[in-house]
């Protein structure tokens, strides 16, 4: 298993698996061309077998310099459970941390139970905020401080 910084290649890699992954939901808009244009220092890919199983997108907030956001994490259904999403955290924490950030920040679904229960597991305080996106459009958001 090698974990490297994402390239703008990596986006068609994970636009013919990303709706797979989500068992059929659809995400890959949520994830344009751009992010992996702009973000690649702040986001990561996990390769094995010359194949892509694993990535995050994030990037340091432009308004808040301090604090990071994660936006998007994906790991192949087949390659759950092996700690794959906490080592791809633990990077992104690193790199933040070394770019003056003390806060991370990420969002979800209040359907998707998996990924509350991996925040809490991580160290992120939660909270629900109703129409975040819009009317009807729940989120959970997620928040860490970083220690030094």
């Amino acid at each position: 298993m090698k974990i490297r910084t994402i390239r703008e290649s990596d986006h068609e890699k994970v636009m013919v698996v990303i709706n797979d992954w989500w068992g059929g939901r659809k995400m890959a808009d949520k994830l344009p061309r751009l992010f992996f244009e702009h973000f690649q220092d702040t986001s990561f890919a996990v390769d094995e077998n010359d194949q892509l199983i694993a990535f995050l997108v994030g990037f340091v907030s432009q308004t808040h310099p301090n604090e990071a956001y994660i936006h998007f994490v994906g790991i192949h259904p087949d390659h759950r459970k092996r700690g794959i999403a906490r080592n791809l955290y633990n990077m992104f924490f690193t790199k933040v941390r070394s770019l003056g950030c003390n806060t991370v920040r990420c969002v979800t679904s209040p359907i998707n139970v998996g990924s509350i229960a991996f925040h809490a597991r991580m160290g992120f305080s939660s909270s629900l905020s109703l129409n975040y996106d819009g009317p009807g459009e729940d989120r959970v958001l997620f928040v860490k401080t970083l220690n030094d």
